[in-house]
């Protein structure tokens, strides 16, 4: 009787759990359902463009209603938004102050500095929040530089006087316009010559073991210098760059050797010095190989508990490559607690004939909408300013910017680039979430995010050579709009 008693008592609380479980589940069921539908019927959408061969830049477009949505035909074009479905939040938009960068801006004007500055980082501008620079030189200045002397194992003589005099108060004016979501970090491209196996900067090489400790404590030298000029370093990539054999400063890690690098030497001396809370960057190269990388240090325990994330550039593409956005799918998926972030892109070979190319401006918005629809929480472009030359740059490798100095005339060069940057840093806000967005046609491109605020923004880009209508449907809303051929919008609602 016993036995019966309790296997009784066992059948009644499993149908309690049970009965229980399917309340709870039809509730949130039921509480998803009372919010996807979220009626946007009467709100208004603002629309801002760019479109190549008009004038439109940045400008307010359009004023639109939504209206009650109806089932979109086979026929019909339509982007579908679901603010109910939020992913990664969002970190923010910037680019490097390079010393190439430091040294043209110099060279202009004071109203032309503020000019500049003012266009990337205020509101008037593209507000720009997130800064990167190397740590000491690298191809973009006018030559190599450490802050150490030459052979200086107990870097007794560290000093980064040479930032003093250009770099860092180019990136004080600038940090002076951002309000409190200022992201600046550092990536080193080469170790000092006597730490290297080829005994050089340029041309790859890689650290010498015996250095790993030395090169650590640069990396704790190079944030305490900074920060004493009153700049806070919110961390460093440990490589640009790892794979490269490059022309100009660059050092090789494989995997295993940038994972027992952290592992055994940077993470552990940020630990010892009191800098846990500063974020180290792993890989910072390209998306084709990223893979490899996320598997290598991210399955190692020790090394997982001090990276921060992923860095990545997209120069694969530079021979008209396959940008291998899955890869970075992948990555998040595998390791969700990980961060994706952009850490570099540019358009090479430089053309001053080419400042109004439209196709640069649209690898940007394929990258900026892929990537942030892949998991990235944020994006930072290369140089932020380069003269008519596309430099300088100590080893030839000039390039585009979103914006250049005829440093001559003492102009400002806005490149589309510029615009197309801006219709996501300017309107998405950090703290944002990224939102459920898809494109029922491969001819338009788009990506939302979700203010703090709740305000929306949805980001719609078409490359081709047509205008295309398309539906913008939002819950159980939507919104008939039109986009030029060769154009981006941003929709705010």
């Amino acid at each position: 009787m016993k036995k019966l008693f309790y296997f009784s008592v066992i059948i009644l609380l499993y149908v309690s759990c049970n009965d229980n479980n399917n309340k709870n589940e039809k509730a949130t069921f039921e509480d998803t359902q009372a919010t996807v539908g979220k009626n946007f019927t009467g709100n208004n959408a603002t629309v801002y463009l760019t479109a190549q061969n008009t004038d439109k830049r940045l400008a307010l477009d359009s004023e639109n209603q939504f209206t009650n949505a109806n089932q979109p035909l086979e026929t019909e074009i339509a982007v579908f938004v679901n603010p109910e479905k939020k992913f990664q939040e969002f970190l923010g938009i910037g680019g490097a102050i390079t010393d190439a960068s430091a040294e043209v801006f110099s060279k202009l004007t004071e109203d032309k500095q503020e000019e500049l500055l003012n266009a990337y980082f205020s509101d008037d501008g593209i507000n720009y929040n997130i800064i990167r620079t190397s740590i000491h030189s690298s191809d973009f200045g006018i030559g190599s530089h450490t802050y150490i002397e030459e052979g200086d194992k107990e870097l007794k003589t560290f000093s980064i006087k040479k930032d003093k005099v250009k770099r860092i108060p180019m990136i004080k004016r600038a940090q002076a316009l951002i309000k409190d979501d200022l992201v600046f970090y550092a990536s080193p491209w080469s170790p000092p010559a006597f730490m290297k196996t080829n005994k050089h900067m340029l041309q790859g090489g890689k650290l010498l073991p015996e250095y790993n400790q030395t090169w650590a404590d640069y990396f704790v030298k190079f944030i305490q210098a900074y920060e004493a000029e009153g700049i806070p370093v919110w961390g460093v990539t440990i490589q640009n760059e790892p794979m490269a054999v490059q022309r100009w400063e660059s050092c090789i890690y494989t995997a295993e050797e940038e994972r027992d690098f952290l592992k055994n030497y940077l993470g552990p001396t940020f630990e010892s010095n009191g800098y846990s809370d500063k974020n180290i960057v792993v890989w910072d190269h390209n998306r084709d190989l990223i893979s490899h990388r996320a598997n290598t240090i991210f399955e190692d325990p020790e090394a997982f508990k001090y990276a921060w994330g992923i860095g990545f550039h997209w120069y694969e593409t530079w021979t008209g490559g396959d940008p291998k956005y899955d890869n970075l799918k992948n990555v998040k998926e595998s390791f969700p607690t990980k961060n994706l972030l952009f850490t570099e892109g540019c358009q090479e070979k430089f053309d001053p004939t080419q400042y109004q190319r439209w196709s640069n401006a649209e690898r940007y918005g394929n990258s900026m909408i892929n990537d942030f629809n892949s998991g990235t929480v944020g994006w930072t472009d290369w140089n932020i300013l380069l003269n008519e030359n596309g430099g300088p740059n100590h080893v030839q490798n000039f390039c585009f910017a979103p914006i250049h100095a005829d440093t001559q005339n003492n102009e400002l060069i806005y490149t589309p680039t510029y615009y197309y940057i801006g219709h996501f840093s300017k309107f998405v806000k950090p703290g944002a979430k990224l939102i459920s967005t898809t494109a029922s046609r491969s001819t338009i491109e788009s990506s939302s995010f979700q203010n703090p605020d709740g305000q929306i923004v949805t980001v719609v880009m078409n490359k081709t050579d047509e205008p295309i209508a398309y539906k913008l449907l939002v819950g159980e809303s939507e919104i008939a709009l039109d986009i030029p051929a060769h154009a981006m919008q941003s929709i705010i609602y």
